[in-house]
């Protein structure tokens, strides 16, 4: 199991993104959290095997319809957000 946390750039906020990659990751076995930022960005982290990670990820570059991502940058977890998750949660905006 890998932990990979990401931000998604562009329109992704009021578009349904956070619940669209939600559902995505839960499809593919995915446990983390999504949460909007306060700069218009999206951020999660997605725990999951390398072949679900992979595909979470190219998901998110496109996302839901109505979204425009722009980039996806993909950072190393944050030490306070290194654990085990069960499911997959959508967290307050930060």
């Amino acid at each position: 199991m890998r932990t990979r946390q990401i931000r998604v750039i562009g329109r992704v906020q009021g578009v349904g993104y956070r619940y669209a990659l939600r559902d995505e990751a839960v499809r593919l076995g995915v446990a983390g959290w999504v949460r909007n930022r306060a700069d218009g960005s999206v951020e999660a982290l997605l725990q999951g095997d390398d072949n679900a990670l992979t595909q979470l990820i190219a998901w998110s570059r496109r996302g839901p319809r109505p979204a425009k991502v722009d980039s996806v940058h993909e950072e190393a977890p944050r030490a306070e957000h290194e654990r085990p998750y069960d499911g997959f949660e959508i967290w307050p905006c930060t």
